[in-house]
C-alpha cells in the first residue's frame, strides 16, 4: 500500500515510529507536509498541489496535526476525504476532539464520567463557579493546548481572577475544571486502535508539580486497566469518530474521570515505556481497512 504521513517534523519519533512500522510491513511510505499541500477543486477531480507537482494518489494518510495548525490539517485531511483515501483521523474528528470543551461536551452528551467543567468569559460569576467545582485549588485550562502547557491550577481566589482575566485579554477560551485531589499528580493513558485498547500506562508527576505530561518531566509506568476503564476509553474514542485515540483519565472516589481524547497522541513515551509497536498497530488496522475496501 501507499501510506503518508502528515507530519510537520519528519525527524519526530511518532513520525518516524509509523514510517519504520509501514516499510517493516513492505509498505510505500512518505513524508508529507500538510502545510505545504495546496487542495485544488474545480478541475475535474480533486487533487493536491504539492511542491511543485500534482500529488500521487495515496492509499491512506496518517494525520500528525500539530496544534498550532489544526484548521490547516483539517482542510487538508478532508481534502484528502473528497479523493477518497482513507485517513486515520476524519477531518470532523480532528476538530472535536481538539477543541476540548467540544470533546467534554460530546462525553458528558452520552453519559461518560468526567470532572465537573465550566466554560467562563468575561462577566463570570467566579465565587458561583468555585463553589460548583468544589473550592480551591481550581485547575485552568485553554481550549487549545498539548504537552500541559496552558494548564494551570489556582490555588485562590486572586490567583484564579489575575490568571483568567490575563487569558482572556489575550482572546484565549478558558475552561475551569475540578481538582481532583486524591489523584495525587497521576493520571492514565490508554491507547486505543481499531476498537481495542492496545497499551496503557501511568504518568506520575514530578514533585511539586500537578501536570503529569511525560514532556513535564512526569513519569510513565506501564498500567493495568479494569474492564470499566478499557470500556470507557474504548467507547470514548468511537463517540468521537477515531480509529485511533490517546484517552486520558484520572482515577478519583467516583471512578474513573476523563480528561481528554487525544485524536494525535505521542507514541514516543509509551511505546518507549510499554515496549508495544503501537505504530506497527495502526499499520495492521489500515491493512484491514485496504482488505475491506
Amino acid at each position: 500500500m501507499r501510506i503518508a504521513v502528515l507530519s510537520r517534523g519528519p525527524q519526530l519519533y511518532s513520525t518516524q515510529s509509523l514510517i519504520r512500522a509501514g516499510y517493516q510491513r513492505r509498505h510505500s511510505m512518505r513524508i508529507i507536509d500538510h502545510t505545504r499541500c495546496v487542495p485544488v477543486l474545480g478541475h475535474g477531480k480533486p487533487f493536491i498541489w504539492y511542491d511543485g507537482y500534482r500529488m500521487e494518489r495515496f492509499d491512506a494518510v496518517i494525520p500528525r496535526i500539530g496544534a498550532s495548525v489544526t484548521a490547516t490539517g483539517a482542510t487538508v485531511i478532508n481534502h484528502f476525504e473528497l479523493m477518497n483515501t482513507y485517513s486515520v483521523i476524519r477531518s470532523e474528528a480532528l476538530l472535536q476532539s481538539r477543541d476540548k470543551l467540544r470533546c467534554l461536551q460530546k462525553l458528558a452528551q452520552h453519559g461518560l464520567p468526567i470532572p465537573a467543567t465550566a466554560a467562563i468569559s468575561d462577566g463570570a460569576e467566579m465565587d458561583y463557579l468555585v463553589k460548583t467545582l468544589g473550592g480551591f485549588p481550581i485547575v485552568i485550562k485553554l481550549l487549545e493546548s498539548t504537552h500541559g502547557m496552558g494548564v494551570l491550577l489556582a490555588e485562590n481566589a486572586q490567583q484564579l481572577e489575575s490568571i483568567t482575566e490575563a487569558f482572556l485579554r489575550l482572546g484565549e477560551r478558558l475552561i475551569l475544571q475540578e481538582f481532583i485531589r486524591e489523584s495525587e499528580g497521576t493520571d492514565i493513558r490508554v491507547l486505543v486502535v481499531a476498537g481495542e485498547v492496545v497499551a496503557s500506562m501511568k504518568r506520575q508527576a514530578q514533585q511539586g508539580e500537578f501536570r503529569s505530561n511525560l514532556h513535564r518531566g512526569g513519569i510513565g509506568i506501564p498500567e493495568r486497566l479494569s474492564e470499566e476503564e478499557m470500556d470507557l476509553a474504548v467507547k470514548a474514542t468511537s463517540l468521537m469518530g477515531l480509529d485511533v485515540a490517546g484517552v486520558d483519565f484520572l482515577r478519583s472516589k467516583k471512578g474513573p474521570l476523563i480528561l481528554e481524547v487525544n485524536a494525535s497522541p505521542g507514541l514516543e513515551g509509551i511505546e518507549t515505556i510499554t515496549g508495544i509497536d503501537v505504530a506497527g498497530k495502526v499499520i495492521e488496522m489500515i491493512e484491514r481497512k485496504g482488505e475491506i475496501g
